[in-house]
């Protein structure tokens, strides 16, 4: 799982990845591609951490993405490196650009090069079954050439493929394909620090069915500069309950499909990442093969209960409400799970 960051030159985008992951961009070091990894910030997992008190802790990441395209043919560049991503956080520019109305042309432009990539695609690959024999023609190009076409329709309509209306099945048959415009997309609109209520105008005026979420830059790169202590003061005093950045973080977790569940002890707290869904002897997995191959039960408290029952598992216990799951069961965010097995 990974998110690309995207956006127009002097978006803030390289910013916003050093303020998330603590990394430095590709432009501050002459890179053209940097990875880094945030810490997707959990209350539930910092009561965790406040009880055990453990030696070890690790919460749930999430994988950025941030490309530094210059030279000649910069899009190509972005295309390459980022077309494995999961997902896109669209950055525009709502600090320098004076109305609303160029903040959106800036993000239609960029939005605008997603489609038309991936209306190159369809065309070139519509051409090229045209051209083959029956005979040549596999039974998932058949399903291609007969979805294809609708969604040549979409994107000449001007619509990302997120439109499309696909079902599990039509992904299936395009999972040969590197669409941009199919991917899940989180709009980030940097704003300036005296006007912090654009990204919402922003939003008003875009009506875009993806999530829109709003951060000052400059205002979060001092926040992440600070201790726990000054960060908490500076916050109150903005009347401000949490960095921006942290809920721009968790709604890439959301977006991605992912969540939750711990592990705990003194040893480490941990937060394992899955797909949601997820069924416990897969979960299991996430720790180790042998757990999900030998896997015999998963012994699950819900987070609510263990916190209800004063934060022990012995009273959880006591309860009744410490719970022995099988293959079958769906493992929900929050639960904590302790899972036997054999091997």
């Amino acid at each position: 799982m990974e998110m690309g960051i995207l956006g127009l030159p002097l978006s803030g985008k390289s910013t916003l990845f050093e303020i998330m992951t603590g990394g430095k961009s590709g432009q501050s070091h002459n890179e053209t591609v940097v990875r880094g990894q945030a810490s997707v910030p959990d209350e539930r997992f910092d009561k965790l951490v406040e009880i055990y008190k453990p030696v070890k802790v690790s919460p749930a990441k999430v994988p950025f993405v941030d490309v530094h395209a210059v030279g000649e043919h910069p899009w190509e560049a972005v295309r390459q490196s980022l077309s494995g991503t999961d997902g896109i956080l669209h950055v525009i520019d709502g600090f320098s650009l004076p109305d609303v109305s160029l903040s959106l042309e800036a993000y239609r432009k960029l939005e605008d090069e997603l489609i038309l990539s991936d209306l190159l695609i369809i065309e070139k690959k519509l051409e090229r079954l045209a051209k083959m024999s029956k005979k040549a023609v596999s039974p998932q190009e058949v399903a291609q050439n007969d979805l294809l076409p609708r969604l040549k329709d979409c994107l000449e309509a001007g619509k990302p493929l997120r439109a499309a209306g696909l079902t599990p099945a039509d992904i299936f048959t395009l999972r040969s394909f590197s669409f941009w415009s199919v991917k899940p997309e989180l709009v980030v609109v940097n704003v300036a620090e005296d006007n912090l209520a654009f990204a919402d105008e922003f939003a008003r005026a875009a009506c875009l069915p993806e999530p829109v979420l709003g951060i000052c830059c400059k205002i979060e790169a001092e926040l992440s500069g600070l201790d726990d202590t000054d960060r908490k003061e500076f916050l109150s005093s903005m009347g401000i309950s949490e960095p921006a950045f942290g809920r721009i973080i968790r709604a890439a977790f959301s977006l991605l499909g992912r969540m939750s569940f711990f592990t705990v002890g003194e040893d480490e707290v941990k937060a394992w990442v899955i797909p949601l869904e997820t069924k416990a002897p897969k979960a299991a997995g996430a720790i180790h093969n042998d757990f999900e191959r030998g896997f015999i039960k998963a012994e699950i408290m819900s987070y609510a209960d263990f916190i209800a029952h004063g934060g022990s598992q012995a009273n959880v216990k006591s309860a009744g409400r410490l719970r022995l799951e099988g293959k079958e069961y769906v493992v929900q965010d929050g639960d904590i799970i302790t899972f036997r097995f054999n091997v």
